[in-house]
């Protein structure tokens, strides 16, 4: 599955880096992968942040379907 975020970014497990259907968060046009602890800016005004808390973040922006916010669920969720 893939969901794309923003334009900058998508939430898949189509990426070498996920595994098991974990997903991973892409950056699109770097194509790096980043896990729900890892540390990012995504954009410069949003600051430093888990990446977790940036696709909480880009996720209240669109209309998800259950299946889709299931699967940005599994991502926030990880390791908790």
């Amino acid at each position: 599955m893939k969901i794309q975020l923003t334009p900058s970014f998508e939430l898949s497990n189509e990426h070498a880096a996920s595994s098991y259907g974990q997903p991973v968060l892409l950056h699109r046009a770097t194509n790096e992968a980043f896990g729900p602890g890892d540390i990012l800016s995504p954009y410069p005004s949003w600051g430093l942040m888990p990446a977790s808390k940036a696709v909480e973040r880009m996720a209240r922006t669109k209309k998800l379907t259950y299946d889709e916010q299931q699967f940005v669920k599994k991502f926030t969720d990880f390791g908790k």
